[in-house]
């Protein structure tokens, strides 16, 4: 075949080439500033990076083998649980993730532990064709054992079966805040739990660190990635206590991470804790071997409104796990944060995932991210930042002590309360809620399902819990107070548009301005402006906002307008009746103070704090 080189005849680029072009565009402003952002961890991202021909791809997942395609089985009712687990089979599915109430990942709902709810659940699943996965909390302690007794019951082989049984105590007690037991006692129950499944002939692995309970409550990856190897260093110290030799229990420990739509730094955590893992097998004097890591979607990045936005979440989500090397996958429904989803939300989960597999033929290319500069640097500083946490928590006597302590709590609250002000200022934008908020959405199903009822388990030693959250939620509330009021009132809250100029000086503004209050349920009222003679005509402007049945109103145009009709514009607005002004932009030095006393009570411009904005709006109209 003929090589075209079609770039022959241009000369090789240079980074300081790419560089001069930049300058150019930039025009003075900062580099860093503009083109260079920062992880939650303070990892810096550049906005290029070179090729590094020095990595081989991470050893993990088989070349060209696809991961697990993992469904949910969490209908509180064993019956219904069943029909849903042998159509997710039926519809791709290779594998099923059997979330028990009180789970870390139950969301509310999850199989009853009993011998009747397991056997109903499982009716006609052949267990040797499919993967399991138990997603477990204190409330299914026995969930594992009644399963090896159906097993041996069916007389399944146990050693035929892949089975990843979830069993994982100090996840369930940061979520709960408190362990039932000293950790040393706990620690060897563990083992002789994981002792007993293995004499019944499972292969396991048994014990699973999940980083869940950390993502979810806001932290960052390296604080996850922390957090999980510091659980998996405590679990494999209580098996080896436990009379278990090294060289088999790390094969009884596995990985679950949550995935979400930051695609590079997703798919760099999962790298990172393949190195981290071989790192820690290395300094216990054993020949590194591939961790199983699974992945679920973030519960965290999912949201109640425009859930339809969701779907794209998680496919990202799911495209990065894969990428990153996942040994099996569950995506949440993308209506997970409204109820239990319908048959349809769980069909579009699993196809989310047979779409990259089968037709994007995503699994065929083994670690396709190896040698890519940014996300192999990513890789390092995560995996360099998180080694050092993970020393941190060893110092302080292991995952158990820090958390009795209040040291990873500390520190996840922490990323947590910064993420909290950049989704209030937007700077974490969540498409359908904080930008482009879809006010009128159509509502989407959920089953009919009320969420199961637990009795909270008395704790012997109590600690501050690592609490779940969703980014959304603080618009959420504002969107669902925005509702309660037009269903007690009939009427939407509303916010008057006072257009100023021709349409194409207060377009931009205008469309921000929608935005910005719609994210808060307020419905905005707008127009083609009031333009007469030259200028604004403000008889019809207070005219405009008296029928439009709003108390508030907010004033868009230009710069350069706002100087010639701002004042005059607020003066007219207020003589109108608006009990609240808002100016859309931030207006010169010179400009504000004659625009306050003309009745601007405030502004709102790119990085403002929405949610402070939206709570003043929601006071002045009596939401």
């Amino acid at each position: 075949m003929t090589d075209l080189a079609l770039a022959s005849d241009f000369p090789a680029a240079t980074r300081d080439d790419w560089l001069k072009v930049v300058e150019n565009v930039l025009k003075g402003a900062p580099f860093d500033r503009k083109l260079v952002s920062a992880t939650a961890d303070g990892i810096r991202i550049e906005p290029i990076y070179p090729r590094r021909a020095d990595r081989a791809p991470i050893a993990g997942r088989a070349a060209g083998a696809p991961w697990r395609v993992m469904a949910r089985v969490d209908i509180p009712d064993p019956a219904g649980a069943n029909a849903q687990a042998l159509e997710d089979l039926e519809g791709g599915a290779t594998g099923l993730t059997l979330v028990f109430n009180g789970a870390i990942g139950a969301r509310g709902f999850g199989l009853p532990a009993s011998a009747e709810a397991i056997s109903a659940a499982l009716a006609d699943v052949v267990l040797d064709a499919v993967a399991i996965d138990f997603d477990l909390g204190p409330e299914a302690k026995a969930a594992p054992g009644i399963f090896a007794a159906l097993v041996a019951g069916l007389g399944v082989d146990a050693a035929a079966l892949d089975v990843s049984f979830g069993i994982d105590p100090l996840g369930a007690a940061a979520v709960r805040g408190g362990l039932a037991d000293a950790w040393p006692a706990l620690a060897a129950d563990f083992a002789a739990e994981i002792a007993a499944l293995a004499k019944a002939g499972f292969r396991g692995p048994f014990a699973v660190a999940d980083g869940r309970p950390v993502h979810d409550a806001g932290g960052s990856e390296v604080q996850e990635l922390a957090f999980v190897m510091a659980a998996g260093v405590a679990y494999l110290r209580a098996l080896e206590a436990g009379g278990i030799p090294l060289e088999e229990a790390r094969r009884f420990v596995y990985a679950r991470l949550a995935a979400d739509a930051d695609q590079f730094l997703t798919m760099a955590k999962f790298r990172a804790l393949r190195r981290l893992w071989a790192r820690l097998e290395a300094a216990c004097g054993l020949d590194p071997a591939p961790l199983r890591i699974v992945g679920e979607t973030a519960w965290r990045m999912s949201t109640r409104r425009d859930p339809w936005v969701n779907l794209l979440r998680s496919t990202v989500a799911s495209f990065a796990a894969g990428a990153g090397g996942a040994d099996g996958l569950t995506v949440l429904p993308f209506t997970a944060a409204l109820g239990l989803p319908d048959a349809f939300a769980r069909r579009m989960a699993r196809n989310t995932q047979i779409v990259l597999i089968e037709e994007s033929h995503l699994a065929k290319v083994a670690d396709p991210a190896a040698g890519t500069g940014g996300i192999e640097t990513l890789t390092d500083e995560l995996a360099t930042r998180a080694w050092a946490l993970f020393q941190e928590i060893e110092a302080e006597g292991g995952l158990a002590a820090a958390l009795q302590a209040g040291s990873v709590q500390a520190k996840v609250a922490a990323t947590r309360a910064e993420h909290a002000k950049a989704i209030a200022r937007r700077k974490e934008p969540v498409t359908g809620v904080s930008e482009f908020p879809l006010i009128a959405e159509a509502e989407v199903t959920v089953l009919d399902v009320a969420p199961v009822t637990l009795q909270a388990a008395p704790l012997a030693v109590a600690f501050a819990p690592l609490l779940p959250g969703r980014l959304a939620e603080p618009f959420e509330a504002l969107r669902d107070a925005a509702d309660r009021h037009l269903e007690k009132t009939g009427v939407r809250p509303k916010l008057f548009l006072a257009n100023l100029g021709p349409i194409a000086a207060f377009t931009a503004r205008a469309t921000f301005a929608k935005n910005f209050f719609e994210a808060g349920g307020i419905e905005t009222v707008s127009n083609d402006g009031f333009v007469a003679d030259g200028g604004t005509d403000l008889a019809a402007l207070a005219a405009a906002f008296k029928a439009s049945g709003a108390a508030v109103a907010c004033i868009c145009s230009s710069d350069a307008l706002y100087a010639e009709e701002a004042v005059a514009a607020a003066a007219a607005l207020k003589a109108a009746g608006a009990a609240h002004l808002w100016l859309a932009g931030k207006p010169a030095p010179e400009q504000e103070g004659p625009v306050k006393e003309a009745g601007v009570g405030g502004f709102i411009f790119m990085g403002a704090d929405v949610l402070a904005v939206l709570a003043e709006a929601h006071r002045v109209i009596g939401v």
